[in-house]
Protein backbone atom coordinates (compact mmCIF):
# COMPACT_ATOMS: atom_id res chain seq x y z
CA UNK A 1 0.00 0.00 0.00
CA UNK A 2 3.09 2.30 0.69
CA UNK A 3 4.20 1.73 -2.80
CA UNK A 4 0.94 1.97 -4.11
CA UNK A 5 0.45 5.71 -2.16
CA UNK A 6 3.69 7.28 -3.29
CA UNK A 7 3.39 5.95 -6.83
CA UNK A 8 0.25 7.93 -6.44
CA UNK A 9 1.41 10.83 -5.41
CA UNK A 10 3.90 10.95 -8.34
CA UNK A 11 1.28 11.03 -10.54
CA UNK A 12 -0.79 13.71 -9.49
CA UNK A 13 2.07 15.58 -9.46
CA UNK A 14 2.69 14.75 -12.97
CA UNK A 15 -0.72 15.93 -13.85
CA UNK A 16 0.28 19.32 -13.16
CA UNK A 17 3.40 19.09 -15.17
CA UNK A 18 2.71 18.43 -18.72
CA UNK A 19 2.19 20.35 -21.83
CA UNK A 20 -0.40 20.03 -24.75
CA UNK A 21 0.11 17.24 -27.33
CA UNK A 22 -2.38 16.82 -30.36
CA UNK A 23 -5.16 14.94 -29.95
CA UNK A 24 -4.00 13.71 -32.95
CA UNK A 25 -1.80 11.48 -31.68
CA UNK A 26 1.00 11.35 -28.64
CA UNK A 27 3.79 12.32 -30.45
CA UNK A 28 6.51 15.36 -28.74
CA UNK A 29 4.42 18.12 -26.96
CA UNK A 30 5.38 21.91 -26.88
CA UNK A 31 4.39 24.37 -24.37
CA UNK A 32 2.28 27.35 -24.90
CA UNK A 33 4.13 30.70 -24.19
CA UNK A 34 2.73 32.53 -21.34
CA UNK A 35 4.90 35.71 -21.84
CA UNK A 36 7.66 36.13 -19.09
CA UNK A 37 7.50 32.93 -16.89
CA UNK A 38 6.71 29.22 -17.55
CA UNK A 39 4.94 28.29 -20.29
CA UNK A 40 1.60 27.59 -19.96
CA UNK A 41 -0.21 24.34 -20.41
CA UNK A 42 -2.84 23.18 -21.84
CA UNK A 43 -6.42 21.05 -22.08
CA UNK A 44 -8.38 19.57 -24.64
CA UNK A 45 -11.64 21.02 -25.35
CA UNK A 46 -15.04 19.40 -24.79
CA UNK A 47 -17.21 18.85 -27.23
CA UNK A 48 -20.83 19.17 -26.30
CA UNK A 49 -23.14 22.45 -27.33
CA UNK A 50 -22.79 24.57 -24.18
CA UNK A 51 -20.34 27.03 -22.70
CA UNK A 52 -19.01 26.13 -19.35
CA UNK A 53 -19.59 28.08 -16.34
CA UNK A 54 -18.04 27.26 -12.82
CA UNK A 55 -17.50 28.43 -9.58
CA UNK A 56 -15.57 27.48 -6.24
CA UNK A 57 -17.35 27.10 -2.50
CA UNK A 58 -15.88 27.10 0.83
CA UNK A 59 -17.90 24.69 2.96
CA UNK A 60 -17.56 24.10 6.68
CA UNK A 61 -18.94 21.09 8.15
CA UNK A 62 -19.74 22.14 11.99
CA UNK A 63 -21.18 18.86 12.86
CA UNK A 64 -17.79 17.09 12.47
CA UNK A 65 -14.19 17.89 14.21
CA UNK A 66 -11.02 17.83 11.79
CA UNK A 67 -7.70 16.50 13.08
CA UNK A 68 -6.14 17.61 9.72
CA UNK A 69 -7.66 21.27 10.47
CA UNK A 70 -5.99 21.14 14.33
CA UNK A 71 -8.00 21.18 17.77
CA UNK A 72 -11.38 22.90 17.87
CA UNK A 73 -11.53 23.32 13.88
CA UNK A 74 -14.25 21.73 12.00
CA UNK A 75 -14.23 20.03 8.94
CA UNK A 76 -13.79 22.46 5.67
CA UNK A 77 -13.88 21.63 1.83
CA UNK A 78 -13.70 22.88 -1.29
CA UNK A 79 -15.74 22.60 -3.78
CA UNK A 80 -16.14 23.62 -7.58
CA UNK A 81 -19.78 23.88 -9.21
CA UNK A 82 -19.50 23.21 -13.21
CA UNK A 83 -22.40 24.33 -15.39
CA UNK A 84 -23.73 24.85 -18.79
CA UNK A 85 -23.28 28.88 -19.02
CA UNK A 86 -25.06 31.54 -21.01
CA UNK A 87 -23.89 32.71 -24.42
CA UNK A 88 -22.33 35.84 -22.67
CA UNK A 89 -20.20 33.57 -20.30
CA UNK A 90 -16.96 34.68 -22.60
CA UNK A 91 -17.08 37.79 -20.57
CA UNK A 92 -15.74 36.17 -17.34
CA UNK A 93 -12.34 34.91 -17.39
CA UNK A 94 -11.47 31.02 -17.73
CA UNK A 95 -9.99 29.83 -14.36
CA UNK A 96 -6.73 27.68 -14.13
CA UNK A 97 -6.45 24.11 -13.49
CA UNK A 98 -5.28 24.62 -10.12
CA UNK A 99 -4.66 27.77 -7.96
CA UNK A 100 -0.99 28.60 -7.84
CA UNK A 101 -0.04 27.77 -4.13
CA UNK A 102 -1.25 24.32 -4.56
CA UNK A 103 -0.03 23.58 -8.10
CA UNK A 104 3.32 24.95 -6.43
CA UNK A 105 3.25 22.59 -3.35
CA UNK A 106 2.28 19.84 -5.67
CA UNK A 107 5.39 20.41 -8.13
CA UNK A 108 7.34 20.44 -5.25
CA UNK A 109 6.00 17.89 -3.19
CA UNK A 110 7.41 15.26 -6.09
CA UNK A 111 10.74 16.63 -6.64
CA UNK A 112 10.12 19.29 -9.46
CA UNK A 113 10.75 23.00 -9.47
CA UNK A 114 7.92 24.73 -8.31
CA UNK A 115 7.67 27.51 -11.55
CA UNK A 116 8.19 24.88 -13.86
CA UNK A 117 4.85 25.21 -15.14
CA UNK A 118 2.13 27.72 -15.76
CA UNK A 119 -1.53 25.72 -15.41
CA UNK A 120 -3.41 25.09 -17.81
CA UNK A 121 -6.60 27.02 -18.07
CA UNK A 122 -9.79 25.21 -17.83
CA UNK A 123 -13.36 25.74 -20.49
CA UNK A 124 -14.86 27.09 -17.18
CA UNK A 125 -15.67 30.78 -17.08
CA UNK A 126 -15.16 32.21 -13.68
CA UNK A 127 -19.06 33.21 -12.05
CA UNK A 128 -20.50 33.28 -15.62
CA UNK A 129 -24.12 33.29 -15.42
CA UNK A 130 -26.02 29.92 -16.05
CA UNK A 131 -28.22 29.17 -18.99
CA UNK A 132 -31.74 28.72 -17.34
CA UNK A 133 -33.54 27.87 -20.86
CA UNK A 134 -32.63 24.06 -20.22
CA UNK A 135 -34.22 24.00 -17.28
CA UNK A 136 -33.15 21.88 -14.01
CA UNK A 137 -30.06 19.55 -14.92
CA UNK A 138 -29.24 16.45 -13.55
CA UNK A 139 -26.14 17.11 -11.43
CA UNK A 140 -23.07 14.79 -10.86
CA UNK A 141 -20.52 14.67 -7.82
CA UNK A 142 -16.80 13.66 -8.26
CA UNK A 143 -14.68 12.03 -5.70
CA UNK A 144 -11.09 12.41 -6.12
CA UNK A 145 -8.45 9.91 -5.31
CA UNK A 146 -5.91 9.34 -2.59
CA UNK A 147 -3.87 12.57 -2.12
CA UNK A 148 -5.46 13.77 -4.93
CA UNK A 149 -7.46 16.92 -5.66
CA UNK A 150 -10.83 18.15 -7.36
CA UNK A 151 -8.96 18.88 -10.84
CA UNK A 152 -7.54 15.45 -11.99
CA UNK A 153 -10.93 14.24 -13.91
CA UNK A 154 -11.29 18.55 -15.45
CA UNK A 155 -11.46 17.01 -19.35
CA UNK A 156 -14.32 14.48 -17.92
CA UNK A 157 -16.00 17.25 -15.87
CA UNK A 158 -15.92 19.73 -18.51
CA UNK A 159 -17.01 17.57 -20.92
CA UNK A 160 -20.18 16.44 -18.84
CA UNK A 161 -20.89 20.08 -18.22
CA UNK A 162 -20.42 21.27 -21.73
CA UNK A 163 -23.21 18.17 -22.33
CA UNK A 164 -25.65 19.74 -20.12
CA UNK A 165 -24.79 18.29 -16.30
CA UNK A 166 -23.88 20.18 -12.93
CA UNK A 167 -21.10 18.85 -12.22
CA UNK A 168 -19.89 19.24 -8.59
CA UNK A 169 -16.40 18.26 -7.67
CA UNK A 170 -14.75 17.82 -3.85
CA UNK A 171 -11.45 18.21 -2.58
CA UNK A 172 -11.59 16.15 0.51
CA UNK A 173 -8.86 16.68 3.42
CA UNK A 174 -5.93 14.32 1.64
CA UNK A 175 -6.24 17.04 -0.99
CA UNK A 176 -3.74 19.71 -2.35
CA UNK A 177 -6.23 22.60 -1.70
CA UNK A 178 -5.94 26.53 -0.94
CA UNK A 179 -9.13 28.12 1.08
CA UNK A 180 -10.31 31.63 0.35
CA UNK A 181 -7.90 32.92 3.40
CA UNK A 182 -5.18 31.99 1.80
CA UNK A 183 -4.46 28.88 4.19
CA UNK A 184 -2.76 25.53 1.91
CA UNK A 185 -3.18 22.30 2.50
CA UNK A 186 -1.76 19.05 1.52
CA UNK A 187 -1.62 15.67 2.06
CA UNK A 188 -0.09 14.38 5.34
CA UNK A 189 0.69 10.34 5.20
CA UNK A 190 0.52 10.57 8.39
CA UNK A 191 -3.27 11.23 9.31
CA UNK A 192 -4.88 8.82 7.51
CA UNK A 193 -8.24 9.45 5.51
CA UNK A 194 -10.37 6.84 4.66
CA UNK A 195 -12.73 5.96 1.74
CA UNK A 196 -15.61 6.91 4.65
CA UNK A 197 -14.32 9.76 5.06
CA UNK A 198 -14.53 10.77 1.37
CA UNK A 199 -18.13 9.30 1.34
CA UNK A 200 -19.30 11.53 4.81
CA UNK A 201 -17.91 14.85 2.58
CA UNK A 202 -19.69 13.95 0.06
CA UNK A 203 -23.16 13.23 2.05
CA UNK A 204 -22.79 16.42 3.58
CA UNK A 205 -21.95 18.15 -0.17
CA UNK A 206 -25.33 16.09 -1.00
CA UNK A 207 -27.19 18.35 1.54
CA UNK A 208 -25.19 22.11 0.13
CA UNK A 209 -27.18 20.74 -3.24
CA UNK A 210 -29.73 21.05 -1.61
CA UNK A 211 -29.41 24.14 -0.04
CA UNK A 212 -28.32 25.54 -3.52
CA UNK A 213 -31.35 24.16 -5.21
CA UNK A 214 -33.73 25.86 -2.82
CA UNK A 215 -31.95 29.22 -2.98
CA UNK A 216 -29.59 29.14 -0.23
CA UNK A 217 -25.86 29.93 -0.69
CA UNK A 218 -23.65 27.30 1.82
CA UNK A 219 -20.45 29.04 0.79
CA UNK A 220 -19.03 30.08 4.49
CA UNK A 221 -18.22 33.74 3.27
CA UNK A 222 -21.37 34.06 1.25
CA UNK A 223 -19.34 35.15 -1.92
CA UNK A 224 -21.70 35.84 -4.55
CA UNK A 225 -23.35 33.17 -7.05
CA UNK A 226 -23.98 32.71 -10.56
CA UNK A 227 -27.20 34.06 -11.78
CA UNK A 228 -29.56 31.37 -12.16
CA UNK A 229 -27.69 28.57 -10.40
CA UNK A 230 -30.63 27.45 -7.99
CA UNK A 231 -32.67 26.81 -11.13
CA UNK A 232 -30.76 24.35 -12.57
CA UNK A 233 -30.08 22.40 -9.89
CA UNK A 234 -32.08 18.88 -9.80
CA UNK A 235 -31.79 17.18 -6.48
CA UNK A 236 -33.66 14.69 -7.78
CA UNK A 237 -31.69 13.57 -10.27
CA UNK A 238 -28.03 12.76 -8.50
CA UNK A 239 -24.94 10.35 -9.59
CA UNK A 240 -21.45 10.11 -8.46
CA UNK A 241 -18.75 9.08 -9.77
CA UNK A 242 -15.28 8.72 -7.97
CA UNK A 243 -11.20 7.81 -9.29
CA UNK A 244 -9.44 5.25 -6.79
CA UNK A 245 -10.40 6.00 -3.04
CA UNK A 246 -12.63 8.24 -4.45
CA UNK A 247 -14.61 5.37 -6.44
CA UNK A 248 -14.83 3.49 -3.36
CA UNK A 249 -16.13 6.25 -1.81
CA UNK A 250 -18.91 6.23 -4.09
CA UNK A 251 -20.16 2.61 -3.46
CA UNK A 252 -20.23 3.36 0.03
CA UNK A 253 -21.76 6.72 -0.32
CA UNK A 254 -24.85 4.98 -2.48
CA UNK A 255 -24.83 2.35 0.49
CA UNK A 256 -26.16 5.19 3.04
CA UNK A 257 -27.82 7.48 0.80
CA UNK A 258 -30.09 7.00 -1.86
CA UNK A 259 -30.27 10.53 -3.17
CA UNK A 260 -27.28 9.23 -5.69
CA UNK A 261 -28.87 6.70 -7.98
CA UNK A 262 -26.32 5.81 -9.84
CA UNK A 263 -22.32 5.12 -9.57
CA UNK A 264 -19.60 4.93 -11.83
CA UNK A 265 -15.81 3.89 -11.12
CA UNK A 266 -12.60 4.90 -12.22
CA UNK A 267 -10.42 1.81 -11.14
CA UNK A 268 -11.33 1.27 -7.68
CA UNK A 269 -10.33 -1.00 -5.16
CA UNK A 270 -13.11 -1.23 -3.28
CA UNK A 271 -11.34 -1.79 -0.01
CA UNK A 272 -12.80 -0.18 2.98
CA UNK A 273 -13.81 -1.19 6.89
CA UNK A 274 -17.04 -1.80 7.01
CA UNK A 275 -16.36 -3.12 3.67
CA UNK A 276 -19.39 -2.45 0.76
CA UNK A 277 -22.62 -3.57 0.69
CA UNK A 278 -25.27 -4.51 -2.07
CA UNK A 279 -26.45 -2.07 -4.53
CA UNK A 280 -29.68 -1.82 -6.13
CA UNK A 281 -28.80 1.14 -8.64
CA UNK A 282 -27.13 1.52 -11.81
CA UNK A 283 -23.18 0.86 -11.46
CA UNK A 284 -20.42 0.67 -13.71
CA UNK A 285 -16.78 -0.02 -13.67
CA UNK A 286 -14.24 1.12 -15.96
CA UNK A 287 -11.53 -0.81 -14.93
CA UNK A 288 -7.53 -0.77 -15.23
CA UNK A 289 -5.67 -1.95 -12.87
CA UNK A 290 -7.97 -2.98 -10.22
CA UNK A 291 -10.13 -5.39 -12.25
CA UNK A 292 -12.23 -8.31 -10.99
CA UNK A 293 -9.78 -10.63 -11.77
CA UNK A 294 -6.80 -9.20 -9.88
CA UNK A 295 -8.68 -7.70 -6.98
CA UNK A 296 -10.89 -9.78 -4.90
CA UNK A 297 -12.82 -6.56 -3.86
CA UNK A 298 -13.43 -5.59 -7.30
CA UNK A 299 -15.10 -9.07 -7.78
CA UNK A 300 -16.83 -8.83 -4.18
CA UNK A 301 -18.62 -5.73 -5.38
CA UNK A 302 -19.45 -7.20 -8.72
CA UNK A 303 -21.84 -10.00 -6.98
CA UNK A 304 -23.00 -7.20 -4.93
CA UNK A 305 -24.58 -5.52 -7.84
CA UNK A 306 -28.30 -6.12 -7.96
CA UNK A 307 -29.55 -3.95 -10.26
CA UNK A 308 -28.16 -2.63 -13.87
CA UNK A 309 -24.31 -3.35 -13.81
CA UNK A 310 -21.88 -2.86 -16.43
CA UNK A 311 -17.99 -3.50 -16.36
CA UNK A 312 -16.00 -1.89 -19.33
CA UNK A 313 -12.03 -2.31 -19.21
CA UNK A 314 -9.62 -0.82 -21.29
CA UNK A 315 -6.61 -2.27 -23.00
CA UNK A 316 -3.29 -1.17 -22.03
CA UNK A 317 -4.17 0.88 -19.66
CA UNK A 318 -2.84 1.76 -16.34
CA UNK A 319 -4.31 3.24 -13.31
CA UNK A 320 -4.48 6.78 -13.64
CA UNK A 321 -5.74 6.24 -17.40
CA UNK A 322 -9.10 7.50 -17.05
CA UNK A 323 -7.77 10.65 -15.38
CA UNK A 324 -5.80 13.95 -16.45
CA UNK A 325 -2.75 12.26 -15.95
CA UNK A 326 -2.64 10.26 -19.30
CA UNK A 327 -3.08 13.48 -21.25
CA UNK A 328 0.03 15.69 -19.46
CA UNK A 329 2.45 12.97 -18.56
CA UNK A 330 3.55 12.43 -22.25
CA UNK A 331 4.37 16.12 -22.07
CA UNK A 332 6.23 15.53 -18.71
CA UNK A 333 8.00 13.15 -20.30
CA UNK A 334 9.01 15.65 -23.51
CA UNK A 335 10.19 18.04 -20.64
CA UNK A 336 12.55 16.19 -18.35
CA UNK A 337 13.54 14.02 -21.76
CA UNK A 338 12.14 10.61 -20.13
CA UNK A 339 12.66 7.69 -21.68
CA UNK A 340 9.91 5.55 -23.90
CA UNK A 341 10.47 2.76 -21.74
CA UNK A 342 10.03 4.91 -18.68
CA UNK A 343 6.68 6.83 -20.17
CA UNK A 344 5.62 3.87 -20.57
CA UNK A 345 5.64 2.42 -17.44
CA UNK A 346 3.46 5.68 -16.11
CA UNK A 347 0.47 5.68 -18.87
CA UNK A 348 0.95 2.28 -20.23
CA UNK A 349 0.47 1.47 -23.54
CA UNK A 350 -2.96 3.51 -23.92
CA UNK A 351 -2.43 6.50 -26.56
CA UNK A 352 -3.16 9.85 -24.94
CA UNK A 353 -5.48 10.74 -27.43
CA UNK A 354 -7.41 7.22 -27.13
CA UNK A 355 -7.78 8.09 -23.75
CA UNK A 356 -8.84 11.68 -23.71
CA UNK A 357 -12.05 10.15 -26.45
CA UNK A 358 -12.67 7.56 -23.66
CA UNK A 359 -12.89 10.25 -21.15
CA UNK A 360 -15.11 12.17 -22.88
CA UNK A 361 -17.42 9.16 -24.46
CA UNK A 362 -18.20 6.42 -21.71
CA UNK A 363 -18.94 8.78 -18.41
CA UNK A 364 -20.82 10.97 -20.55
CA UNK A 365 -22.47 7.79 -21.78
CA UNK A 366 -22.93 6.06 -18.72
CA UNK A 367 -24.70 9.12 -17.28
CA UNK A 368 -26.91 9.94 -20.30
CA UNK A 369 -28.24 6.63 -20.27
CA UNK A 370 -29.08 6.51 -16.69
CA UNK A 371 -30.47 9.61 -15.90
CA UNK A 372 -31.42 11.34 -19.06
CA UNK A 373 -32.43 7.51 -20.70
CA UNK A 374 -31.05 7.66 -23.54
CA UNK A 375 -27.86 6.67 -25.97
CA UNK A 376 -26.54 3.81 -27.41
CA UNK A 377 -22.67 3.20 -26.81
CA UNK A 378 -23.28 1.15 -23.72
CA UNK A 379 -24.92 -1.74 -26.15
CA UNK A 380 -21.73 -3.10 -26.73
CA UNK A 381 -18.33 -3.12 -28.65
CA UNK A 382 -17.59 -0.29 -30.35
CA UNK A 383 -15.23 -0.24 -33.59
CA UNK A 384 -14.65 3.21 -32.91
CA UNK A 385 -13.11 2.40 -29.31
CA UNK A 386 -11.26 -1.06 -30.40
CA UNK A 387 -9.44 -0.81 -26.57
CA UNK A 388 -12.61 -1.14 -24.49
CA UNK A 389 -13.78 -4.56 -23.76
CA UNK A 390 -17.29 -5.27 -22.39
CA UNK A 391 -16.06 -7.73 -19.41
CA UNK A 392 -19.77 -10.11 -18.51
Amino acid sequence: MTTALTRRRLLTAAFAAGVAVPLEGAGRAWATPAGPGPARLRLPAPTGPHRVGTVSLHLVDRSRPDPVAGAGRHRELMASLWYPAARDARRHPVVPWMPAAPLRALLVSAGFDADAVAAPLTAGHDGAPVLRTIGRRPVIVFSHGANGHRSETTIVVQELASHGYVVVTVDHTDAFSEFPDGRLTVPDDDVPVTPWDHARDIRFVLDRIEDLAAGRNPDAEHRTLPTGLSAVLDPRRIAMFGFSKGATATVLVMNTDRRVRAGLSFDGPMQSRPPVREIDRPFMLMTAEFTRAAEPAVEELWSLLRGWRLNVHTDGALHGAFCDNQWLIPQLAAIIGMSDEDLAGWIGTLDPARAVRIQQAYPLAFFDLRLRHRGHLLDGPNPAFPQVKFIP
